[in-house]
């Protein structure tokens, strides 16, 4: 016979709501380096074969100096679910309503990436509010290699009286 679990004794953090959110407010992912594995990974998932991805000599003729991760390979390193923010608003969220961005500078095999989020507006609704997440990855030369948002639907603990 087993106890009776309580599944909130596993919560990570205390939860937040919109109004408990602030702008400014940090959610670092944790570091990770884009290794074969990881390029083979993206590759088979997304189903891209272009050789700039799995061709070195191919990347060489073209000015590379290594392998050069997809686009969205380097943008998918922003995953909210890779850190804390979805742990805070575990019981807020709602949904995922746009997400965006622009590479700025090349990411090779072997190069280690250093993904934030950060909130950058909070409009207010009635019973919900939307959050923008800045979204940055910089390299491990302290490069800023890519750039987004993505805009989370976050209820409120306490509903507007408008």
């Amino acid at each position: 016979m087993t106890d009776a679990i309580d599944f909130k004794d596993y919560r990570l953090c205390e939860p937040a709501y919109f109004e408990d959110l602030k702008l400014g407010q940090r959610f670092p992912i944790p570091s990770r380096t884009m290794t074969d594995a990881l390029f083979a990974a993206f590759q088979l998932a997304s189903g891209d074969n272009h050789p700039i991805h799995y061709d070195i000599e191919y990347c060489k003729a073209r000015g590379h100096k290594g392998l050069l991760a997809h686009a969205m390979q380097v943008m998918i390193q922003c995953a909210p679910g890779a850190g804390m923010f979805p742990h805070v608003v575990d019981e807020s969220l709602v949904a995922m309503l746009e997400m965006s961005g622009r590479m700025l500078a090349p990411v090779y095999n072997g190069d280690t990436v250093y993904p934030m989020l950060e909130i950058s507006e909070l409009t207010e609704q009635r019973t919900t509010g939307v959050v923008t997440l800045a979204s940055t990855v910089h390299n491990q030369d302290g490069v800023l290699v890519f750039e987004g948002i993505q805009k989370c639907l976050i209820r409120k603990r306490t509903p507007s009286e408008d």
